[in-house]
């Protein structure tokens, strides 16, 4: 299951962050609260609510980079399982969480930021949920929270990209504030809407 962790998705050790990548903190250290969310490190025992995410061909068929759908429960678990393993290495403040409902404690999607191929400098928000969630705010809501800490570690930067006919994406970067700065083909061999977010724009 190691291809569900991006090919771009750089390691280091714990001695190699700090020298490049200055005084990011590593990890988040605490879950992050909206008003009707929280959002925390993922654990295998999301395996169940994590497959009615990535498990969903209406979610994966958006997805970037390109990622099949997972079969069943047994393989997301697997799929968490190299999340897992992957985060502390990541570089900072990279990661992928997911996001849960506080009303009901139910899992209803994933946040992450990672490096953007082919040049590893820039770095991707992206948010997923699950169908039936859709609609209701809450992928604005809980990409709000990571972009406000994400900016806090130190990032002067963020992007979005999305396939040019997936509207729901390309509404939800318009609505986080995020600049349309092109269309573009250099990310994940597909052509993509491209938008960016500075700390100054929120």
């Amino acid at each position: 299951m190691r291809d569900y962790v991006a090919k771009n998705e750089k390691t280091l050790r714990g001695d190699q962050i700090a020298p490049l990548y200055g005084d990011y903190d590593r990890h988040m250290t605490a879950p992050l609260r909206t008003e009707r969310l929280l959002i925390r490190d993922w654990g295998t025992d999301d395996a169940e609510a994590a497959f009615a995410v990535y498990g969903s061909p209406e979610v994966a068929r958006w997805l970037t980079p390109v990622m099949r759908t997972v079969d069943d429960v047994s393989a997301m678990r697997s799929v968490l399982e190299a999340w897992v393993e992957a985060q502390p290495n990541l570089i900072p403040p990279a990661g992928r969480w997911a996001v849960v409902r506080e009303t009901d404690g139910q899992v209803i999607g994933g946040l992450s930021l990672r490096l953007l191929p082919p040049f590893e400098e820039d770095f991707e928000l992206n948010w997923q949920l699950r169908p039936d969630a859709w609609g209701q705010g809450y992928a604005t809501e809980a990409s709000r929270a990571l972009i406000s800490w994400a900016f806090s570690q130190g990032l002067e930067e963020l992007f979005a990209v999305a396939r040019p006919s997936n509207q729901r994406a390309i509404q939800t970067a318009r609505r986080l504030g995020m600049e349309w700065v092109g269309e573009t083909d250099k990310y994940y061999e597909l052509r993509l809407q491209a938008f960016r977010l500075r700390p100054g724009d929120m």
